[in-house]
């Protein structure tokens, strides 16, 4: 994300994410978790399960922000998530006195 300035805590602050799991012998193709995912991290698949149903996969594991709406609106408790807190990231920017002129 690009910011307009450096955030003062950008290297303090540690980020929320979580690691998305699927039962997919629950899943009944409903599709609440994919509509409701604030990010998009999981669309329908085409391949079904045991049931005949389609259930989720995960595009982007790294995209989700653990908020857990998939696993809450999940009827068949398919979806479950492991929450993990991401290390901040430090990118070295030039303070104002330091950079050049050109």
């Amino acid at each position: 994300m690009k910011y307009w300035r450096t955030p003062l805590d950008r290297g303090h602050t540690r980020v929320p994410g979580g690691i998305v799991h699927i039962i997919e012998e629950r899943c009944k193709g409903c599709g609440f978790c994919v509509e409701f995912c604030p990010r998009s991290v999981l669309v329908m698949s085409a391949r079904t399960n045991a049931k005949g149903y389609h259930p989720p996969e995960i595009t982007d594991n790294s995209q989700c922000a653990d908020c857990g709406l998939c696993a809450l609106l999940c009827p068949d408790f398919a979806i479950y998530i492991e929450s993990c807190m991401v290390e901040p990231q430090v990118v070295n920017q030039p303070k104002n006195g330091d950079e050049k002129d050109s």
